[in-house]
């Protein structure tokens, strides 16, 4: 299927003098997943996860992913004629460098500039002098016959009893920004940051409730544009007293190239390539991140509230399904689809909830040493009462986004598993228990949940945490945990008050066990003195970490007074929502240990 599609891409290319095409994971808005309109990568390659970028050329097809992946894209690879490209690996060339290498000067780069940035364009560009960037054709659209349709759903507005802030307050925040950068016109295509300024949402991302749209400001105007069948009479009137003006979704392009002699504040990295060569010639550009990601990250005190009730009704389902689980292993069967649905039927009973906030990674045994395996009606594994199953899942609630992973003990465990999971536990708790001064960055932090993996020669390929939107993205900038600085990934912004964040440690032996420990986090305030203001963080997460896996030999009395607290909270907070065995058993599960 994949060799048949290559080469209909070939002759597409050979027909408009295309000798290198590209092909990024993105839509037209930047969006980190994608709605199925939008998954050319996959189509092109047969590789499913939700970071990859190919370049075809006459002669080779190659696809570039990151440490998540390597597994899984080799095994979804192999058969395809697409080589794998492993990122940050030594002796792998990036994007750019394998461009250079393999198109000579005079030839044609092709790709969609909808779906490629300002900030990748400008850097071929720079990096492939002599070349010519033809950016104005989707040749994936052309040879994708089955092409499903763009999504349309329903928009909807989120009451700011949900937020504590109105819209009109936020578009004033965002102009304000405007004022200090000097900008007279925003264009801003991010679709959480849209969906968070003018408090609506939609569901034209799956497990992403935003609405594909993008949005120009100026100083008194607003200019959305949007598929009008996604608007009822309701969201209309609500739009037009915010003096936001709706014009059909693909008028932006013609729209922003009348936009002449302006300061326009956008950022290169969020804005597609087509839109920003429209008004770069005319304009004066300032390329700073997007007002809207700094103001949104920091959540109001209503925001703050609601998060932890969200997170007290996902820790109510999760819990109820770790105790299914153990109860149920070996006597009834279960595999990875199936465990995901009952979790799923646990949080569909509480009030509130709307959708998963991801697809939810079910892993057993050595699956789970792919850091974001998938299972699939197709590719499953059965659960065993032996070993580990991991399951990092998540939800969408009016009061707000969850994102859980807990690895449950099914089975008889090796003591290397015990040894990391213990080590992975610590990580979590160490880090959700740091106390700093503000003006600290993610980086500042995440040896706390290293350390214990470093000083055995150990480590995890992947952030220790991210940003969480609100009722938005799981993954939010530009707050996040990581041990170096990465700068695209825009994460290291300085830990405020209000920001919610992941705290996810990890372990990943390929072949025989995956094991992560997740909690969300909110930064408060802690006291302030002569020396400044001192900041913490407040686990929000409220589910039991399985003693089964806990060997205290490995732990210092303050990780296991750590763990105690967490658990104490958990039963304090949870025990209320359950009756009976449940009841008992949390308060089995959650009883102090002693080294």
């Amino acid at each position: 299927m994949i060799p048949e599609r290559l080469a209909a891409l070939r002759e597409k290319m050979r027909a408009y003098g295309v000798d290198a095409y590209l092909v990024p994971t993105a839509d037209y808005h930047e969006s980190e997943y994608v709605g199925t309109y939008f998954k050319a990568r996959t189509y092109i390659t047969g590789f499913t996860g939700s970071a990859g970028t190919a370049v075809i050329t006459q002669d080779e097809a190659c696809l570039w992913t990151d440490g998540r992946y390597f597994v899984q894209a080799a095994k979804e690879l192999a058969g395809t004629g697409v080589t794998l490209m492993k990122m940050g690996q030594e002796g792998v060339p990036t994007v750019e460098e394998y461009l250079q290498a393999n198109t000579k000067e005079g030839m044609t780069i092709g790709f969609d500039g909808r779906v490629v940035n300002e900030m990748l364009g400008e850097t071929l560009e720079k990096t492939l002098p002599e070349r010519f960037l033809s950016y104005r054709s989707d040749l994936i659209g052309e040879i994708w016959s089955d092409r499903p349709a763009l999504s349309a759903e329903p928009v909807w507005i989120l009451d700011s009893k949900y937020t504590g802030e109105s819209a009109d307050d936020r578009l004033a925040k965002v102009r304000e920004k405007m004022k200090e950068n000097g900008a007279e016109v925003h264009i801003l295509t991010a679709l959480d940051d849209i969906a968070w300024m003018l408090n609506i949402r939609g569901n034209d991302i799956p497990c992403n409730p935003v609405v594909l749209s993008y949005l120009i400001l100026t100083e008194t105007e607003g200019h959305l544009f949007i598929q009008e069948a996604t608007l009822n009479d309701e969201v209309k009137q609500y739009l037009a007293g915010l003096g936001i003006s709706i014009h059909p979704y693909d008028a932006v392009y013609d729209f922003a190239a009348s936009i002449t002699g302006k300061t326009i504040l956008l950022e290169k990295a969020k804005v597609n390539y087509t839109i920003c060569q429209s008004v770069m010639g005319e304009n004066t550009i300032v390329n700073v991140m997007n007002p809207a990601s700094s103001l949104k990250a920091v959540k109001t005190p209503v925001e703050m509230e609601n998060i932890r009730k969200a997170h007290i009704k996902d820790g109510v389902a999760v819990t109820r399904f770790v105790y299914w689980l153990k109860k149920n292993i070996g006597k009834i069967p279960m595999d990875e689809v199936s465990v995901a649905e009952k979790l799923e039927s646990f949080r569909k009973e509480q009030e509130g909830y709307i959708e998963p906030s991801f697809g939810t990674i079910s892993a057993y045994g050595p699956n789970a040493a792919m850091c974001h395996y998938q299972a699939t009606k197709e590719d499953f594994s059965v659960l065993q009462p032996k070993g580990m199953y991991l399951v990092d899942s998540g939800g969408q609630y009016y009061e707000g986004t969850t994102d859980i992973t807990r690895t449950i003990v099914v089975g008889p465990l090796t003591e290397e598993e015990k040894e990391h999971f213990t080590i992975t536990t610590m990580g979590t708790l160490r880090l959700g228990n740091a106390k700093f001064l503000h003006g600290c960055i993610g980086i500042n932090l995440d040896y706390l949940a290293r350390q214990a993996f470093w000083e055995r020669g150990l480590d995890f390929n992947h952030g220790t945490g991210h940003g969480v939107g609100y009722l938005l993205n799981v993954h939010e900038r530009p707050n996040g945990f990581r041990w170096k600085m990465v700068p695209e990934r825009m994460e290291n912004a300085v830990l405020e008050e209000g920001m919610l964040t992941s705290d996810e440690p990890g372990i990943y032996i390929e072949g025989s066990h995956g094991i992560r420990t997740e909690n969300l986090m909110l930064c408060r305030k802690a006291e302030k003195n002569m020396y400044g203001q001192f900041m913490r963080f407040e686990f929000v997460t409220m589910v039991p970490i399985d003693l089964d896996g806990i060997d205290t030999q490995y732990m210092t009395e303050k990780d296991v007074e750590l763990l105690n607290n967490y658990h104490k909270e958990v039963y304090e907070k949870i025990s209320p929502y359950l009756e009976g065995e449940e009841k008992e058993w949390l308060k089995e599960v959650t009883r102090p240990i002693s080294k």
